[in-house]
Parts: C-alpha cells; sequence; structure tokens
C-alpha cells in the first residue's frame, strides 16, 4: 500500500511540474529565417527533475530551444537580433532607388503605344530578319554600330574623369577599325588585346556628378527615360557619326539606318520583354522599376570604379 501511495506522490510531483511549464507564447523568438512549418524540437525535461522533489518549477529560461537556423540565447540576445534586422531593412530601403511619376497617365498611354509598336511591328520584322540572316552576320552588324559609337564612350570616359577608360575606347576604335574590317570584329576584345569596352553615357556622367533623376518619362518610340537622361540622349545624339548621315543623304536616309540598327539589335533580344510583362503583375511599374534600377546602378558602379571599390559601392547611390 504504502508503494501506491509513493507513487501517487511521484506522479502528483510531475503533474505540478508540467503545470508550471511554460506556454508557447513565452518563448524566446525565433529569428525570422525559422518558419512555422520547421518544428522547434523542446528537449525533454523530465529526466532533469528530481524523483524525490515534491515541487518542481522550470523558469522559461531553462528550457533549451533548438533551433534550423541559430539558437536563441535571451531575450535580450533576440531583442538585439531583431533590432538589428530592422536596422537592415531600414538601410536597405534608403538605398533603394526611387523615382517620381507625377504624369503617370501620360506615361502609362505612351508605354501603350510603344507596347503596340512591339508586337505590332518591330517584334515580327526583327523575327523575320533573324529567320533570314545568320547569328554571324548579325553579330558583325552589331560590332558595326558599336565601333560608330565609340566617339560616345570616349568622351564620356573623359568627362567623367576615367582618362583609363578614355585610352582603352581609343585603342579600341584604332584596333577594331584597322584589323576588325572597319568594326565588323572586334579583336579588340580578344584575350591578346583584352580592350574592355566602357559602358558609359552622357545621362551616366551628369548622374556621376551629381545629377538626379528627376521624374519618370515615358517617350514614343525612345521608351523610358527621366529628365536627365533625356538630356544625355540629346548629348550622345550629336557624338554618334550616324546623326550626321543626313548631311550626306536624305532625311530618310538617318531614318532607315537607325531602324536596321534597331531591329537588328532587337534581334538578339526577343522574349526577353514578353517574359517581363508575363511575370510581372503591372508591367508598368515593372518596366519603370527595371528602368530607374539598371540607370542607378550604372552611375553607383562607374562611381566605385573611380574610388578603386568593387562593383557596389553603396556610397555613390544618386
Amino acid at each position: 500500500m504504502k508503494y501506491f501511495w509513493l507513487a501517487v506522490v511521484l506522479f502528483a510531483s510531475l503533474a505540478g511540474g508540467c503545470a508550471h511549464a511554460p506556454q508557447n507564447a513565452s518563448l524566446p523568438a525565433l529569428p525570422a529565417a525559422a518558419s512555422p512549418s520547421q518544428p522547434v524540437v523542446l528537449a525533454s525535461i523530465a529526466d532533469d527533475i528530481p524523483s524525490k522533489s515534491p515541487e518542481v518549477t522550470v523558469e522559461p529560461s531553462e528550457l533549451p530551444v533548438k533551433s534550423p537556423t541559430a539558437p536563441v540565447e535571451s531575450e535580450e540576445a533576440t531583442a538585439d537580433y531583431d533590432e538589428r534586422l530592422d536596422d537592415t531593412e531600414a538601410s536597405k530601403e534608403e538605398r533603394a532607388p526611387t523615382i517620381a511619376d507625377p504624369i503617370e497617365p501620360f506615361n502609362r498611354a505612351m508605354f501603350e503605344f510603344n507596347d503596340k509598336l512591339y508586337f505590332w511591328f518591330l517584334k515580327p520584322v526583327a523575327q523575320g530578319y533573324k529567320a533570314v540572316f545568320p547569328e554571324g552576320a548579325r553579330v558583325s552588324v552589331k560590332n558595326f554600330f558599336s565601333n560608330l559609337k565609340s566617339p560616345i564612350r570616349f568622351f564620356n570616359c573623359l568627362l567623367q574623369a576615367d582618362f583609363s577608360g578614355a585610352v582603352s575606347e581609343l585603342g579600341r576604335f584604332v584596333v577594331n577599325t584597322v584589323w576588325g574590317i572597319g568594326g565588323l570584329m572586334d579583336p579588340a576584345s580578344s584575350k591578346d588585346i583584352s580592350l574592355r569596352k566602357q559602358d558609359v553615357d552622357f545621362g551616366q556622367t551628369l548622374g556621376v556628378w551629381g545629377v538626379g533623376q528627376g521624374f519618370y518619362i515615358v517617350w514614343p518610340f525612345l521608351g523610358p527615360s527621366s529628365p536627365r537622361d533625356s538630356l544625355g540622349t540629346v548629348g550622345d545624339y550629336f557624338l554618334y557619326p550616324v546623326s550626321y548621315v543626313n548631311d550626306v543623304a536624305p532625311w530618310y536616309a538617318w531614318l532607315g539606318v537607325r531602324g536596321y540598327e534597331e531591329v537588328n539589335r532587337t534581334s538578339f533580344s526577343i522574349g526577353d520583354y514578353e517574359a517581363l510583362k508575363e511575370a510581372a503583375i503591372d508591367p508598368y511599374v515593372a518596366i519603370r522599376d527595371a528602368y530607374v534600377q539598371y540607370r542607378w546602378k550604372k552611375v553607383i558602379l562607374k562611381g566605385a570604379q573611380q574610388e578603386g571599390l568593387a562593383p557596389g559601392g553603396e556610397r555613390w547611390a544618386r
């Protein structure tokens, strides 16, 4: 009989300990990386309870918690983790590129116009052109127009005080013009010569010197832009030799050359625009955000190169 009452006392002690065990709401918070579907394993505490102790209480901090990512040692550590996480998210939002869109109705109308122009005219022509001309021929045309744009890259390197880039562009133009048969080939990019093409333009130059983008504009035919990049397009126009075709040929000659250049360029990127549209809830917003981020990165990466930093110098964000 005495063993029966001893068993009852032990059972009551264990029940009392479980009654004092904390609920899930009082457990230390897990890091954000632990998803609700991932189980949290609580170590058994039954072996740690003395069998002859009449009353046992277990504090929440005494419960060992195992997380799939990292252990939470205390509420203070958890609070510090959350605070650092908030600071990181805030800094990301502060660095994220944004642009005002005060003329959105006009921009959306121009976006629809350019969208129809692409699907009804540019894409079908580029698909037919791609089917007729092999890739090698189209690459040669692309190299030719890229070589003609060397003055744009050369002078913008000078304006950005990037003299090594200017020397590289000058060398590329000479090599590709002489040994590349007028720019149809690109021997300057070979391993033996290795002269890297500078991805610069006048809009980027203005951004490197501190000029902000302003607000968002969608131009017919030209597409996404901003006041800064629109001014940059005008500056690049006067540095592009093709712009002076009208001086030696009828006005429509320039239009034909620029149209052919655009068709050849589009033949390499058919499907990219379609994929972006299909993946976006609002294609207009997706294109706007993609454009702003692209231009923003061009400015900060150029700034990082000038400072001798690796790509991604966020302090150059403008």
